[in-house]
């Protein structure tokens, strides 16, 4: 017998599910608009076995402990750190902007400085 319904096959969803099972032992129908369970982190594997990211690359990360542990139970994760660049006028630029950016930028030094050059 289904004990809770569940809307939404996303993390969150499915998380929520997969802790009713384990620790009370309950069942649960996930419902979701589309065809698949995962939500935006669904992947699949084409005819030619290439793992396409339907709705983009997967980024995760945490400090917590535990969510790590429990997040390595269903699959192995790359190390990966995300290093986004901004070029502006054929220089580069390490993101999020902060003070150092901008002065390296526009030779400035105090936030006052940064506030009225943007706006």
């Amino acid at each position: 017998m289904v004990r809770n319904v569940i809307v939404g096959c996303g993390i969150s969803g499915a998380v929520t599910a997969r802790i009713l099972a384990e620790q009370f032992g309950e069942s649960s129908l996930l419902i979701d608009a589309r065809p698949h369970i995962g939500g935006n982190c669904y992947d699949f594997y084409d005819h030619n076995h290439i793992c396409i990211h339907k709705y983009g690359a997967h980024i995760f990360h945490t400090s917590d402990k535990k969510v790590w542990e429990y997040v390595n139970r269903f699959a192995e994760f790359n190390q990966y750190i995300n290093s986004p660049i901004a070029r502006y006028k054929d220089e580069l630029y390490n993101l999020p902007f902060n003070m150092n950016t901008f002065s390296k930028m526009w030779g400035i030094a105090t936030p006052e400085e940064a506030q009225k050059i943007i706006a």
